[in-house]
């Protein structure tokens, strides 16, 4: 059902493209004056100016219709998550658990996890690197 729609969708904006092409410009917005073209009459202007609002009405229902169809099923989910995510450690760290932040934030929990598992004391000023 949505190919149908889409293919609906493309075909009106096909011919409301063409249907705005081929009206006349009123204001010479572009420097290119009316003119006595081959669709200059009165009649023809009214039936495409017609012709245009409806295609445009045409082209809304099936934008809101796709819009409507696109999200019909989608169910609503969580960004945390419902189950805890499996840890993986590499194959030579000791394993050492992450403890949950408790102050400060997850950075800070990171940071303290790190030094576990190193074993080492975080230096208390910036040290430069050291050769080899």
């Amino acid at each position: 059902m949505q190919t149908v729609v889409i293919v609906v969708h493309l075909m009106i904006v096909v011919v409301l493209i063409g249907s705005v092409l081929l009206q006349k410009s009123e204001g010479g917005g572009l420097g290119m004056g009316g003119g006595a073209g081959f669709m200059s009459s009165r009649g023809t202007a009214n039936l495409l100016t017609r012709t245009t609002a409806v295609l445009a009405a045409g082209f809304f229902l099936t934008s809101l219709f796709l819009s409507w169809y696109a999200g019909y099923n989608r169910q609503p989910s969580s960004i945390i998550g419902t189950g805890t995510p499996a840890q993986t450690q590499p194959a030579g760290a000791p394993s050492a658990p992450i403890s949950t932040p408790t102050s400060g934030g997850i950075l800070d929990s990171l940071k303290k996890a790190d030094e576990a598992q190193q074993g080492r004391q975080a230096p208390s000023e910036p040290q430069a690197p050291k050769s080899q």
